[in-house]
């Protein structure tokens, strides 16, 4: 079972759930983390600078590249994970992955500033971890019981059924 862990490049909390969940035997991809909190502002910037407005630069192959990846992962993806707070990214990230029909959570340890009735279309909203994770692990064990799924060719497995 692969959770794509979704949330905002700036918050600090990502990579310490992604930690807490591997821990716990989960496979996470938050690989997307890695391009900085940074990373659309230079995009901003590199592409201002070239004289592009937001829709040319959307059109570029770095909005493309960066796309294809993510959509790459969400549909590989089994079950959906949202870190509070997160941006308007993070948000349409979630509600493509409940519009395919899997399972997408939102982990808030804490209240919102701003409240959203439309969260009510997760799946589930936890404030502690090991709520979170009970749910995935019952989520994984109807996965291992349920016949196992067919890729397309050339998809990459997950690491966990490399070994």
């Amino acid at each position: 079972m692969l959770v794509y862990l979704i949330g905002s490049l700036r918050n600090p909390e990502v990579p310490i759930v992604a930690k807490i969940l591997r821990d716990r035997g989960v496979e996470v991809f938050d690989d997307w983390h890695a391009g900085g909190k940074n990373a659309d502002e230079e995009w901003m910037k590199y592409e201002k600078e070239r004289g592009r407005t937001y829709h040319e630069a959307l059109r570029g192959y770095n909005a493309n590249h960066v796309f294809s990846y993510d959509l790459f992962h969400l549909n590989c993806c089994d079950v959906g994970v949202m870190v509070a707070p997160a941006g308007k990214s993070g948000h349409l990230e979630l509600g493509y992955i409940l519009g395919q029909g899997k399972p997408g959570y939102i982990y808030m340890p804490e209240d919102p500033e701003r409240w959203d009735i439309m969260s009510l279309f997760a799946t589930g909203i936890f404030k502690h971890a090991n709520e979170l994770i009970a749910e995935l692990e019952k989520i994984k064990c109807n996965y291992q019981q349920s016949t196992s799924r067919t890729l397309p060719p050339g998809v990459l497995l997950p690491q966990s059924q490399l070994l």
